[in-house]
């Protein structure tokens, strides 16, 4: 061995090699770690959505409810027999009412009236089941929601009376529904079920109630009817009463 060198030791080279490179075994969680990293990073930006299995299952159950079938259930045997035989005469709810000439009345003047002959919503409106009998007065065809003016017997206030000819009934109309007692929001799924079985019964009265008068000129033709109408009291302390609109689920022509 010279003199000033290291003796040679063919395994040094190796040996300082291992003290520099970190084994494979540590560099593959290291490159799942990074590719981890990167792609909770990507989510972050560009953001993404979880939502609950529920919520997954409540529009499932929204897309399958049908509505014509279940109107087709309840129309005929409870609808139609409930109004018929629960409504009441018009001519005695208004004349109850006692708007100033203008037709306002306060809130609190009929709420005792909407708990005596109709029934109050979850919000505030105020729905009753009517019948009655009038002369047709006007008839108003200019729209796809018709009316006809009717001039009711036993009544002669400033409140003016209609009766919806249609073809259509306003979409935010729902008085039939809320007016028979047995049509309850917490016995479907969510609003949206709620709200088709409302715009299939419209659509039910358009059809079925409405469809043989809109040919017909009725102005001086005595009708007798029976159906709902709504007052919205939500947030009010003036109710305008100067107009009622009534959905009928009967017309019937006397001359």
């Amino acid at each position: 061995m010279l003199a000033g060198k290291e003796p040679y030791d063919k395994f040094s080279t190796h040996r300082k090699n291992n003290k520099t490179m970190p084994p494979k075994t540590v560099l593959r969680p290291l490159a799942w770690i990074v590719v981890l990293v990167g792609l909770l990073a990507a989510l972050w930006i560009f953001g993404f959505t979880v939502v609950p299995i529920h919520e997954v299952q409540q529009v499932e159950a929204s897309q399958t409810f049908d509505p014509v079938k279940y109107v087709d259930g309840i129309w005929g045997s409870k609808i139609v027999p409930t109004i018929m035989s629960k409504s009441v005469d018009l001519s005695t709810i208004l004349n109850a009412m006692h708007p100033n000439e203008n037709g306002h009345v306060k809130k609190d003047q009929v709420i005792p009236i909407a708990n005596e002959y109709g029934l109050i919503t979850e919000g505030e409106a105020q729905v009753y089941m009517v019948k009655g009998t009038g002369q047709v007065v006007n008839m108003d065809t200019s729209s796809n929601t018709g009316t006809m003016d009717i001039q009711l017997q036993g009544y002669s206030g400033p409140i003016s009376v209609q009766l919806y000819m249609g073809p259509i009934i306003p979409a935010d109309n729902t008085s039939i529904r809320d007016s028979v007692g047995f049509i309850n929001f917490g016995d479907f799924q969510d609003q949206t079920q709620y709200g088709k079985v409302a715009s299939e019964i419209n659509k039910r009265v358009a059809k079925d109630v409405l469809g043989p008068l809109r040919e017909k000129d009725l102005r001086g033709k005595t009708v007798s009817f029976a159906g709902a109408f709504t007052i919205r009291t939500f947030n009010l302390v003036v109710i305008d009463m100067s107009q009622i609109q009534i959905v009928p689920i009967m017309v019937t022509v006397e001359n």
